[in-house]
């Protein structure tokens, strides 16, 4: 093994950190923590020096590093969320459904997972799928009088959160009960949201931070406010990440933080072709490598480069098709059993072990500030998503009527005639692709099994690494790499027939006009860039359909 195998743990004392990284990138890693020193990154990065990214447009760069200082800014915030929380204990909630997409969901999803419900903290239930029988499978296991919906969007202006409140407020006047106290917002000052919010008379309205990009805001409100009213100690959560705050601060030699060890690790085996990273997590942590996936996909994936996410698969694939292009990151617990034995043909591995819940404080602070200085040391503005908006603006067309003519020549194939066309499409994989499974399917339960096992015989078939994403979630997550990454993955995108519509209120477009118009505008954006594309319709059973297709599969 080599000089980096020592990276960092936590600086608390209770976290280890190992590595181990043959000698070629080991010297690629220290030449870049080398150069750091002499230039001194980790001083300008606190300094908001855009410079850091070249390229990068400087405005663009200062007003997205409020991260930096948000555990500290969060500490004023305590209060609040806490009285939030009583509130609703001394009211008799007994469900919180947040509705929000992408970085305005993700942490809250991390720590409802992560840290058990204290006895009277309300149960939390995320919506982030526009698909009809998700959104109804949600509100058929609540009861109205005692939910409050959390809104949660930095801009205001997202599609999918807006016609999810439009839903349920709806739902909520139904009942004959004043609308306003159910409802809670997160949103940026002066959003369209915020706006509305006062309006109706939302129970409270919470600022986020305009100067904190959605995939960094774990410790702002979007992460916190449902930290809190989950029970969760934001003090001790804060105390956690401050530490890894210090570990990573101005002074610190980049050979001894965390964050800039982080970086050239990530960074520089991206450049020598490592740029798949395979995560491990065990219970309760399994939703963490959810956040990093969106975290580095939407950061770095751009103008033909980037990190590949893998998440949530269940063994590692040994051995991929050709060389090896693989990292493997494992996130444990201390006490458990490492997910794999490091030997010979190990990948360049990192392990970080967490002592308890809490220190995922620490994590988000040390991913965010690695996954910035891997984006310097790919050369490019980890801040920006310049291809997310096309999909969007083509969904919207579709929504409206005027949907842009299909100019692949490419249609969906019904999974009783797919055979053949997985069979083209299999044939095309190449050394060094990856498989993006993009399901527009309700999640629940029974079709994520289905998923997991169409997703294994895929990866046993074609021998390379596999990543599976719900549609329309995935777009405010992977999308961006998706579409401005490397060219170096396989599409299979899933379809279905939902069991009823559901209009949505106030609006000419139903939920399940909205799911099939950002299904077919993600496929018109990834075909415009010749990108390998199959979309399978699975009929109005999915289940039933996921079998029929692993059976293709097989054949």
């Amino acid at each position: 093994m080599s000089p980096a195998d020592a990276l960092p743990g936590n600086p608390r004392g209770g976290i280890g950190g190992s590595s181990g990284v043959p000698g070629p990138y080991a010297s690629a890693i220290a030449r870049r923590l080398a150069a750091w020193t002499a230039e001194g990154t980790a001083a300008r990065v606190w300094r908001r020096d855009p410079t850091v990214w070249p390229g990068a447009v400087p405005e663009s760069v200062r007003s997205r590093l409020g991260w930096l200082d948000a555990p500290s800014r969060a500490r004023a915030e305590i209060a609040r969320y806490e009285a939030l929380r009583d509130a609703l204990r001394k009211d008799g909630i007994e469900t919180v459904v947040l509705l929000g997409m992408g970085g305005s969901s993700l942490a809250a999803q991390v720590y409802g997972a992560a840290f058990d419900r204290s006895g009277d903290a309300p149960e939390l239930r995320v919506l982030d799928s526009t698909h009809p029988d998700r959104v109804r499978a949600v509100r058929e296991g609540i009861d109205l009088a005692r939910t409050v919906f959390l809104v949660s969007s930095k801009s205001g202006t997202t599609l999918e959160p807006n016609a999810m409140l439009a839903y349920f407020w709806s739902e909520v006047v139904a009942t004959g009960a004043p609308p306003g106290p159910r409802f809670v917002a997160i949103t940026d000052p002066g959003s369209a949201l915020e706006r509305l919010a006062r309006t109706r008379g939302f129970r409270e309205v919470v600022p986020g931070s305009p100067d904190v990009g959605g995939r960094y805001s774990a410790l702002t409100a979007f992460g916190l406010l449902p930290a809190a009213l989950l029970g969760i100690d934001l003090d001790r959560l804060l105390a956690r990440a401050e530490r890894m705050v210090i570990a990573c601060g101005p002074e610190r030699a980049p050979v001894d933080h965390p964050g800039l060890q982080l970086g050239a690790f990530l960074g520089e085996l991206a450049r020598a072709g490592r740029n798949k990273v395979v995560f491990w997590a065990p219970p309760p942590l399994t939703t963490f490598p959810d956040w990093l996936e969106q975290l580095l996909a939407e950061s770095t994936g751009k103008h033909g480069t980037g990190l590949v996410p893998i998440a949530g698969e269940r063994r590692p694939l040994d051995p991929p098709r050709g060389r090896d292009d693989r990292v493997w990151v494992e996130l444990g617990l201390d006490g458990r059993p490492p997910a794999f034995s490091a030997g010979a043909a190990t990948p360049p591995y990192l392990r970080l072990a967490l002592e308890d819940p809490y220190d995922l404080g620490a994590e988000f602070f040390r991913w965010e500030f690695g996954v910035a200085l891997a984006g310097a040391v790919l050369g490019i503005d980890p801040f920006d998503q310049p291809d997310v908006e096309e999909a969007k603006e083509l969904a919207r067309q579709r929504m409206g009527g005027s949907a842009a003519p299909d100019r692949s020549g490419v249609s969906t194939v019904p999974v009783a005639e797919a055979a053949p066309a997985v069979g083209r499409w299999a044939s095309t994989v190449r050394e060094g692709d990856y498989l993006a499974i993009q399901a527009y399917l309700d999640p629940s339960p029974s079709i994520a099994t289905g998923l997991e096992e169409a997703r294994t015989a895929l990866r046993e078939r074609l021998r390379i690494p596999t990543t599976l994403g719900f549609g329309p979630r995935y777009l405010h997550s992977t999308g961006q790499l998706h579409k401005g990454g490397p060219s170096t993955a396989l599409f299979l995108q899933l379809v279905d027939v939902p069991r009823v519509d559901l209009p949505v209120p106030g609006e000419p477009y139903s939920f399940g006009a909205i799911v099939r118009a950002q299904a077919e505008g993600d496929a018109e954006a990834l075909r415009a860039r010749s990108r390998r594309l199959l979309t399978v319709q699975l009929g109005p059973d999915p289940v039933a359909g996921l079998r029929r297709l692993v059976a293709e599969v097989g054949g």
